[in-house]
């Protein structure tokens, strides 16, 4: 995207969980303000990856650099305070809490409030702070087009909505990066075309990087300036999306060796 160094870099990340190795030697990079998706077959390893990058796993060699800082050994909510948000593949709301609160969970680390300052700061500046904060979730709320529901309890919801409050949370921290794993999984062709604009906006206007995880080969093609592709947990691919879609390697990982040989090349992955 520009001469200036990458936001995100990845280099010779390996991960392997007894005797299986969940990623081989991956490399890659992601520049600021691209939006930038993992596509693979099933168990090739692309959430395995998008875990060692957001802390939940610790890659058995390589490194992970974040805005040029080494945070391969970071926590989770370390990763969190430095500007990386996440979605899950499998919904982690808080079903008893409503929407509104599950968002505001997630604007928990940019309060500044403390153990020490807590008194005086409660004083001082919380009221104004707790108004801050509201009216950022506030905006978040009417950018996902949610307002009808943000005093309903999160478990009560359809599964698309609550698709929709957790990446609602996720953009409430303020992420400079935001992986999304599968953030269309399950939903019908209406709900995945809004999902798909919300991605869109919060990578346009919000000025959010983005790094997706997602089935629909149609949305990735469509939507990501480049595309890398892991099968067996090795990457196979990395590019522009034309031209990941012309890569012999994808076709085969995703049709099987005589398909690929006989499929038109102007079809795309399905």
């Amino acid at each position: 995207m520009s001469d200036a160094a990458p936001l995100l870099e990845v280099n010779d990340v390996s991960l392997v969980f007894g005797g299986v190795r969940a990623l081989t030697d991956i490399n890659f990079s992601v520049d600021r303000g691209e939006l930038f998706s993992i596509i693979g077959p099933n168990g090739a390893g692309k959430t395995s990856m998008l875990n060692c990058v957001s802390g939940r796993y610790s890659p058995n060699q390589g490194r992970i650099l974040f805005q040029g800082r080494d945070v391969t050994r970071l926590r989770p909510n370390q990763r969190c305070q430095l500007g990386i948000g996440r979605t899950f593949q499998n919904l982690a709301l808080f079903n008893h809490m409503t929407v509104l609160d599950n968002i505001m969970v997630g604007r928990h680390h940019l309060m500044r409030n403390n153990f020490l300052t807590g008194s005086l700061y409660w004083l001082t500046g919380a009221q104004r702070e707790e108004l801050d904060h509201r009216r950022a979730v506030e905006d978040i709320i009417d950018f996902l087009e949610i307002s009808h529901i943000r005093k309903a309890v999160a478990g009560t919801l359809s599964y698309g909505l609550r698709k929709r409050v957790e990446l609602a949370r996720a953009v409430a921290l303020k992420p400079d990066l935001i992986l999304l794993d599968e953030p269309m999984a399950g939903m019908n062709l209406e709900e995945k075309e809004d999902m798909a604009r919300y991605v869109i906006d919060l990578n346009e206007e919000w000025g959010m990087t983005v790094i997706m995880i997602e089935h629909d080969m149609g949305v990735v093609m469509d939507i990501s300036h480049r595309v890398m592709v892991l099968d067996f947990g090795k990457k196979i691919a990395d590019g522009l999306p034309e031209e990941v879609m012309r890569n012999e390697h994808v076709r085969t990982a995703y049709l099987g060796e005589e398909a690929a040989g006989d499929a038109d090349p102007n079809e795309r992955v399905a």
